[in-house]
């Protein structure tokens, strides 16, 4: 038992020896006494050591805040200084300020005046066509615009020389039509230098076509679309003067009015917005001018013909007044009244081709105007389910449909008026053909009555 717990006692203070002591095997009690020896000397100097440690950096950590409190005081005095100086700069700004004013008089006002028009000057010249042919000087206002806004920046007498240069430019600039150089965008992307012709500062043109000055790019550029005929022609006569007056067409609002009536649909484009209906409209208008056409010319033919055959007795079969010529030498044996209705048969075969095609005109004349009141029904439909959709707030929303009932409208009008008239000329033209033959006719049966009354 006596051994047992010395066995114990010596395991559990071998626990606390070093790692290399634990794993030595002791062979007996005695050694295993020595090793537990051993292991609380071991134990005496790791605690020794330990201690010496903890008190060396307690003393360290006592420094470094010995150290860090008279940094404190150091930058607390420090502090004290500089709140001093700053207080003492702040009054000595003061009144150098006050003796600045006072130095200035009426030169502050001047250069409150110029800060003010450099800056109302920077937006007239980044939308002002001058620009491109100077181009730079809107950046150099922007600078010295943010200059002028410092309370300590004074301007020099080169930059004021410089501000009314430019303004002087600028007005002298805006009386004149002037050619130079320089890169444009054109309608299809592609960017080219070219030769422009500027007037004044309300248009530029190249090549004949009208351009539009990008504010944000700081480059010309063609419009997407040009005006219409007449007033790009002008431009093209400008473009090809070299001296001289020519006509041209300015616009005064600078861009504005151009931007306008570059969106006024083209012909071409108002026949789009018709729909189907539209180009249905006007394939019938042209199918009724080609009938009328050829119905013309041909009436006119025959009726030359007939003019010809009334100033000649021997018949001639190509005509129909020498057809019906034929018919009364063929039976001029008959009596009067035989003899009148074999006429007017002759005169009745000879009417359809005379009056062929003649009435298709006549019913295109009052389908077109149908049409066009079905296109506005159909357009109207469009813009109330646009309505119902979207609401009235956006009239853009609309305007499709309302151009379909206006064009189709328009369109109905346009083919019928016209087809009307054609209508009339060839119906007139028809009739006073066979109003010869009955003319005609009517004289060979009274001839033929006479013959026969005479020869009884």
């Amino acid at each position: 038992m006596k051994k047992t717990l010395m066995l114990l006692l010596g395991l559990a203070l071998a626990t606390g020896t070093a790692q290399a002591a634990d794993e030595i095997e002791a062979a007996s009690l005695d050694e295993l006494l020595q090793m537990v020896k051993e292991g609380n000397v071991i134990n005496r100097d790791l605690n020794s050591r330990r201690e010496r440690e903890f008190t060396a950096d307690k003393n360290r950590q006592q420094k470094k805040l010995t150290d860090a409190r008279a940094e404190q005081r150091r930058e607390e005095q420090r502090s004290d200084r500089l709140e001093t100086q700053f207080e003492q700069n702040e009054t000595e700004i003061a009144n150098l300020q006050e003796l600045l004013a006072k130095r200035l008089g009426s030169l502050r006002e001047l250069f409150g005046v110029l800060q003010q028009v450099s800056g109302d000057t920077q937006g007239v010249f980044s939308a002002s066509i001058i620009s491109a042919q100077y181009p730079g000087r809107e950046q150099w206002l922007s600078e010295f615009a943010q200059e002028m806004g410092k309370s300590s920046k004074l301007a020099t007498i080169d930059e004021i020389e410089r501000l009314w240069f430019e303004l002087q430019r600028e007005m002298t600039e805006s009386a004149k039509v002037s050619r130079f150089s320089a890169p444009i965008i054109r309608a299809d992307g592609e960017q080219v230098e070219t030769e422009v012709v500027r007037i004044g500062t309300f248009n530029v043109v190249a090549d004949g076509k009208y351009l539009k000055y990008d504010i944000e790019k700081q480059i010309l550029a063609e419009l997407p679309k040009q005006p219409e005929t007449r007033f790009v022609s002008t431009a093209q006569e400008l473009t090809g003067a070299s001296s001289g007056f020519v006509q041209f067409g300015l616009d005064p609002s600078r861009g504005q009015l151009l931007s306008l009536l570059i969106q006024t649909p083209s012909i071409e484009e108002r026949i789009h917005q018709g729909g189907t209906t539209g180009y249905v409209i006007i394939t019938l208008g042209i199918v009724a001018l080609l009938l009328a056409i050829e119905r013309f010319i041909t009436l006119n033919v025959i009726g030359a013909k007939v003019a010809s055959q009334i100033k000649s007795d021997t018949p001639n079969a190509k005509n129909p007044l020498g057809r019906v010529l034929q018919v009364y030498h063929d039976n001029t044996d008959i009596d009067s009244e035989t003899l009148q209705l074999k006429l007017d048969e002759q005169i009745l075969k000879e009417q359809p081709a005379i009056n062929a095609r003649i009435g298709f005109i006549k019913i295109i004349s009052m389908v077109a105007p149908l049409l066009g009141l079905l296109g506005t029904v159909t357009g109207m439909i469009v813009t109330f389910q646009a309505i119902t959709l979207f609401g009235t707030g956006d009239p853009k929303t609309m305007a499709g449909g309302i151009s379909q009932a206006l064009m189709t409208t328009v369109l109905g009008l346009c083919v019928a008026i016209p087809t009307v008239l054609l209508h009339s000329i060839v119906h007139t033209r028809s009739l006073s053909i066979l109003h010869i033959l009955t003319e005609q006719s009517a004289g060979l049966v009274a001839a033929h009555a006479e013959k026969s009354e005479g020869g009884s």
